[in-house]
């Protein structure tokens, strides 16, 4: 197990743990009430770090290595019943955005979000999570599709912003997540937005359009990353630690702005600690958001959606 740094008080607790099951194993020496009483004094240290976190902390342990990623939840939500989709018909099949038609229980859904991998190889395949115009434009294509069969949209977010290269910029970046935007707003179906980790910038956005948008417990959103903005204001990444506080991009901060309607409960210590239990979790929330809004008419869902956006930074002495 990966420890960030202000974990590090449980690793040594953990690894006490393990020194006292071997001994156990051994046969020679009780260590039973030995156990016991180092599992109650790591669930202890547990509440005591994660109950006091920073906006920083919440940010690496959105980062966490051993974090669920999009495909991860997708797999497992709909156990195994996951089609994934390709191309945007136009250029090529951008690996670091995915989609395709899953079902929920009995409820079939089209399914979009950023895919990280989980190491080297599969990061660069899937390009850190940043994806190109082409990625943006498969995101539109599949949801036009849900919405040419009334399905509804859940989008997983998950990315340090869109890539930002050369070839990007020609590709039209910029354009294809303000398409998006656009076209979003205009969709006739549900569409549920779920950050389940990093939600940078403009790579976030382009599919951040939502009739409820949700945060897990330990993510962040933010027209900017803290390193970044560290990098701009102090010209180092110092200070990031400031800029994370600053910047109010950890969910609560979210919720009290109104910018997001609900944040879901990760397991203690984050998704990573128990990964099924996170899976069930947003599964429910899902499928109970849905149904709540397959209540309203497609009319008063828009009307909903625009208004909502249009509100979002007026301000009223």
């Amino acid at each position: 197990m990966e420890y960030l740094d202000f974990e590090l008080p449980l690793k040594d607790l953990n690894e006490q743990l393990e020194n006292c099951k071997k001994l156990g194993n051994d046969g020679k020496i009780d260590v039973k009430d030995t156990i016991k009483e180092i599992k109650i004094k790591i669930q202890l240290k547990k509440k005591e770090i994660y109950s006091s976190i920073n906006a920083w902390q919440r940010v690496q342990l959105s980062r966490h290595p051993s974090r669920p990623y999009t495909l991860d939840y997708l797999n497992n939500m709909t156990d195994g019943r996951f089609l994934e989709l390709h191309g945007d018909r136009n250029i090529s099949d951008d690996k670091a955005m995915i989609g395709g038609l899953g079902k929920l229980d009995n409820q079939t859904f089209m399914f979009i979000g950023q895919q990280k991998g989980n190491n080297i190889k599969s990061r660069q395949y899937r390009n850190f999570g940043m994806a190109n115009p082409e990625g943006y434009r498969k995101a539109l294509r599949l949801m036009k599709l849900a919405e040419k069969f009334s399905l509804p949209i859940v989008a997983l977010i998950d990315t340090p912003g869109a890539y930002p290269g050369i070839e990007a910029e020609e590709k039209g970046q910029a354009e294809a997540i303000a398409r998006n935007l656009y076209e979003m707003f205009k969709i006739k179906t549900q569409i549920i937005v779920v950050v389940i980790g990093e939600g940078a910038s403009g790579g976030a956005l382009g599919i951040g359009v939502g009739d409820k948008i949700m945060m897990l417990e330990n993510t962040w959103y933010s027209v900017i990353s803290p390193e970044s903005c560290s990098s701009i204001l102090w010209r180092s990444w110092d200070h990031k630690e400031k800029a994370a506080e600053a910047l109010k991009l950890t969910p609560e901060d979210m919720k009290k702005n109104k910018l997001i309607d609900k944040i879901i409960k990760e397991p203690l210590g984050g998704a990573h600690q128990n990964p099924q239990k996170i899976y069930t979790t947003l599964k429910k929330e899902i499928l109970n958001t849905f149904f709540t809004l397959k209540k309203q008419s497609i009319s008063k869902l828009l009307e909903n959606r625009m208004s909502r956006f249009t509100e979002m930074g007026v301000y009223n002495e």
